[in-house]
């Protein structure tokens, strides 16, 4: 779900999307001194049940003063089951006091709601109380932003798989109740990364107080041992906060260690480790998400215990399935297998535009440091296959990218469907396999054909080592989808089309053009692809923005692409500048912030949290062009906000810290609202703070926000709290440059061409020791772009595992002195593409400048 699809959700607000009440949301409410009267009808029911209606479903019956029914089993969707009463009027501006006791066995969670009475059903209260069997009183409120003589308050009981009995009483709506203040649990004023920091990283942490002149601060050890001192820096009032702020750093102190807190103003620090491993887990717990983000294919328990269901959307009653699905009414007279591919986000939607982003970045964090990822990694069904499990992942989702472009003789043949998903909204929680919505194809869109160009490019240098047929099928989608996105410039994404899944429109396509045309010159290195680069005005233009790169804003993505993989346009040393000037725009902006955030908008961005991560993948990408300490240190630095070091003290990755996010928004990972499913898995990334806070639930909780806390972590605040494909592919990247330390050893290589012929080559390497130490048994890695192979070397031995290579010295030339050099060749077969030269060395193990 992203930002541009929330205008239309926030007038379609859908019931579907019943935003729930957390306990610390739910405080009783007070009655107001001028408390109205009372709105509802026989709310005590002692005249019967009148004029309270059920669904056909139901009877209603009095029992004990109570109003109680027997909720059938086997419904999927909380309006299936209803209990209602109509005709209440509504004052616009108006705080209403909507109370009432309920009761359920076994215990369950329901709806209640007050809203519009037709489609599309807006709702003005929405809330999701645990129902106990001995029963407990509920209190809400909230103001009316409409005036209206007819809403409708109604309780919604459906989705449970089991039948159940529900009871209420004294239910009462009255106006003149005292707005509903919302007041986060912030914890202690000294705000930390909460997982830690690394010994010889940047240790910053920031101190909210009134003091305005500098304050002494203590860093402790577990032991309770002060082993540091020092003063604050007082920063002035945080716009993103609106709170008084000072900053304090202990980066001197190294020492490994943990439970160290720092105390500062009278407050400790929640605690925090210093440990050179701290980031080794969040890659693979990252990219461990996407198995259970999977479509079409059963999760196995015994590789994500705790989270294992059958196959969603598999063709497999009730699902309609995506084995056959047909397009909406008058787009087209074909169906398509779509099955597979990951569900988007917390619904069971899936969208090419999105899905371009997220297996791109994921390919990118393989292609940056391909011996870092590694066969039986993440543990998914293919692990064991001879291919990082990385790369299995990222093909399950671009099997389905490429499933969903428009057959041979068919109208705009070779575009790609922009999406497919349900007809309409489905509730929460619902697993995918028991979703029994019809499916529909979404028109072809521009934007979506051009993302499929570039993923495919891609995939076709990254799979050449390892399956050759399917690198030249994405080949052959990535050409037949330009070609068409060339002849259908125009075609893009109604913004209209949000009932049933996001819009995901965008007016501007020019970035996508770029983007796939720089991945397809990378791949190929042909004339036309470089040409339309260098003609593209993103390839020459600021295309930094203050608010981060996304799905709808891609140009980013080739001009990191064309800096990073070796290729031979041009101009490449001005784009590798271009990279670093980037680096050094979101390097000041974090200087200036108290809390150390690379991106500080006016207000913050739905996804606030993902655009974060993608401005650090700039400035790590500059690290990597120059190995500046600067821009490793920021990147550091940066990932402190994420896991604890941002105004409500806490972390927004699961798992990660001791308060951390774990209700994102989502129909499966939805233990909020039925104990037996479990939360999001660990290492999920939570959108974060959005001051447009367009859902019910942060309209009715956050408004007046400043950005950083415009949050709330509850599974209803879908515009806060959502959790997506492509907000964990940057946290997936992000930790994987985090955790392979970055080191830069002292050597430096050069690489060499000695005559080539079709099909084969001969290289020179000379590792030249610029160190102050001997390196005593040497072993260097590099890797191809895509399908090239050593074959015959001298001086050298060579090992070669998918597109990486490894050389080791023989005995006699395997210590370098410093200032002094070893030179070894091979020769080698090319691979179906240019052979540009490798550009990036590690000996033994770290990075050569």
């Amino acid at each position: 779900m992203t930002r541009c699809r929330a205008a239309l959700l926030a007038l379609l607000t859908m019931v579907a999307l019943s935003p729930a009440a957390s306990p610390a949301a739910s405080p009783a409410v007070a009655a107001h001194a001028d408390e109205g009267p009372e709105q509802i009808v026989n709310g005590t029911f002692d005249a019967g049940t009148a004029p309270w209606w059920g669904t056909p479903d139901l009877t209603l019956a009095v029992d004990e003063g109570r109003l109680c029914a027997d909720v059938p089993g086997g419904t999927a969707n909380p309006w299936d089951v209803i209990i209602g009463q109509d005709g209440i009027p509504l004052v616009a501006g108006e705080t209403y006091a909507y109370r009432f006791a309920a009761s359920a066995t076994p215990a369950k969670v329901g709806r209640a709601l007050i809203q519009l009475p037709v489609d599309p059903w807006t709702q003005y209260l929405s809330a999701a109380p645990e129902l106990s069997v001995p029963g407990d009183d509920h209190s809400y409120t909230f103001t009316a932003p409409v005036s209206l003589p007819n809403a409708q308050v109604v309780f919604q009981l459906g989705g449970s798989a089991e039948p159940w009995r529900f009871c209420m009483d004294d239910v009462s709506l009255k106006g003149g109740a005292e707005p509903e203040e919302y007041e986060p649990d912030t914890g202690p004023r000294v705000r930390v990364n909460m997982v830690g920091y690394l010994p010889a990283g940047p240790k910053k942490a920031t101190v909210v107080t009134t003091a305005t002149t500098a304050l002494e601060w203590e860093l402790k050890d577990a032991g309770k041992k002060t082993v540091a001192r020092g003063r604050t820096t007082p920063r002035g009032v945080d716009a993103s906060s609106g709170e008084n702020v000072h900053t304090l750093d202990f980066s001197a102190h190294r020492k490994p260690g943990k439970g160290y807190t720092v105390t500062a103003d009278g407050e400790t620090s929640r605690p925090f480790d210093i440990t050179a491993g701290l980031y080794d887990e969040l890659p693979v717990d990252a990219l461990r998400f996407y198995y259970t983000q999977r479509s079409g294919i059963e999760i196995l328990d015994t590789l994500r215990p705790g989270y294992g269901r059958p196959a969603g959307h598999a063709g497999v009653a009730p699902n309609q399935g995506d084995v056959d699905v047909p397009c909406q009414p008058g787009v087209c007279d074909y169906t398509l297998n779509v099955k597979g591919g990951w569900y988007d986000a917390g619904d069971h939607g899936k969208y090419v535009v999105n899905g371009g982003i997220s297996v791109h970045q994921l390919m990118s964090a393989y292609e940056r440091d391909k011996a870092a990822f590694t066969d039986g990694q993440l543990a998914v069904p293919e692990s064991g296959n001879g291919v990082p499990d990385v790369l299995d992942e990222a093909r399950w989702e671009q099997e389905f990218l490429l499933s969903m472009q428009v057959p041979d003789g068919e109208p705009y043949a070779g575009m790609a469907h922009h999406k497919i998903h349900d007809q309409n909204w489905t509730g929460l929680p619902l697993l995918p396999h028991q979703d029994p919505q019809p499916r529909e194809l979404h028109p072809p869109s521009t934007a979506a054909t051009l993302n499929l160009a570039a993923t495919a490019a891609q995939t076709a240098r990254l799979f050449a080592p390892y399956d050759a047929a399917f690198a030249a099928r994405n080949l052959e989608a990535a050409r037949r989808a330009w070609a068409a996105a060339r002849a259908n410039p125009e075609r893009y994404a109604d913004p209209a089309d949000g009932v049933g899944g996001g819009a995901y429109n965008d007016a501007d396509v020019s970035d996508e053009f770029y983007w796939a045309a720089a991945e397809l010159f990378i791949t190929t290195g042909e004339k036309e692809f470089e040409s339309f680069v260098l003609g593209s005005p993103h390839h020459t233009g600021d295309v930094w923005r203050d608010r981060g790169f996304d799905w709808g804003n891609t140009a980013q993505l080739g001009r990191l692409e064309l800096a990073t993989v070796p290729n031979t346009i041009p101009d490449r040393g001005r784009v590798r500048r271009s990279v670093i000037e980037g680096a050094d725009k979101y390097l000041a902006v974090q200087k200036a912030h108290p809390y150390g955030l690379p991106y500080n908008p006016p207000d913050f961005d739905w996804g606030s949290n993902n655009l974060v991560l993608n401005n650090l993948v700039v400035v790590a990408t500059a690290y990597d062009l120059t190995g500046r300490e600067k821009y490793r240190a920021a990147v550091r630095e940066g990932m402190d906000y994420l896991l604890g070091r941002n105004a409500l003290n806490q972390s927004y990755v699961t798992g990660y810290g001791e308060v951390a996010s774990k209700n994102q928004h989502s129909r499966w990972y939805a233990r909020q609202l039925d104990p037996a499913l479990p939360n999001p898995p660990r290492g999920t990334l939570a959108g974060g703070p959005n001051s447009a806070i367009q859902d019910p639930v942060a309209q009715r909780l956050l408004r007046g926000c400043k950005p950083q806390f415009c949050y709330i972590d509850d599974i209803e605040s879908w515009a806060t709290n959502e959790l997506t494909i492509n907000w964990n592919a940057p946290l997936a990247w992000v930790g994987a440059f985090l955790a392979d330390g970055g080191g830069r050893s002292g050597c430096r290589v050069r690489y060499s061409g000695h005559g080539s012929w079709p099909g084969g080559f001969i290289a020179q390497v000379v590792i030249e020791n610029t160190g102050r130490q001997s390196v005593d048994g040497w072993s260097l890695r590099w890797s191809w772009l895509g399908g090239q192979r050593v074959a015959e070397g001298w001086g050298v031995k060579l090992a070669q595992s998918g597109s990486v290579v490894t050389a080791t010295g023989l005995g006699w030339n395997d210590r370098i002195k410093p200032g002094r050099s070893v030179t070894f060749g091979f020769a080698g077969t090319g691979g179906a593409g240019p052979d540009p030269a490798p550009e990036v060395f590690h000996l033994n193990g770290e990075r050569c400048s």
